[in-house]
């Protein structure tokens, strides 16, 4: 047996597209992504990585100050179990850090609504107070700076 005599395994496959009798299209139609040879459609998640901005650090863009809002309602809960003290409790973002009302790594700003009332009295600094709690802080003998 010589190798000229094996039996044929695959049959070969027609290649159109590359002129012959069929003509300049060889039946593919005419133009477009589908009509050139080893054409592939290009998957969907391809188009949505190139959507994204290559340059200049895209990944590492700072994002925006984030404002942490608190109700006076809130804050009177969080520091319930110190009562009504004769002392003004000193309050900054470091005490609500400390009271667990802020998360430990936290690095925006704070400010504090006038919903719900307050009964002790607090001494605010570096905190954003809205006008209608700042009036409510002062009546419960606290401060503002």
């Amino acid at each position: 047996m010589k190798l000229h005599n094996l039996p044929k395994t695959k049959k070969r496959v027609q290649r159109i597209g590359r002129g012959g009798k069929r003509g300049t299209t060889a039946g593919r139609g005419t133009k477009g992504q589908r009509s050139r040879s080893g054409h592939r459609i290009r998957p969907a998640e391809r188009d949505l990585i190139m959507r994204i901005p290559k340059r200049r650090g895209f990944r590492n863009k700072q994002k925006s100050d984030d404002v942490k809002t608190f109700s006076l309602a809130q804050i009177a809960n969080g520091f319930k179990a110190l009562g009504k003290t004769s002392t003004p409790i000193e309050l900054d973002v470091l005490v609500l850090k400390s009271a667990g009302l802020l998360g430990k790594t936290f690095k925006g700003k704070v400010k504090i609504l006038g919903d719900g009332e307050i009964a002790m009295a607090l001494n605010i600094k570096g905190i954003a107070v809205s006008a209608s709690a700042k009036q409510k802080i002062e009546t419960a003998g606290g401060s503002v700076k």
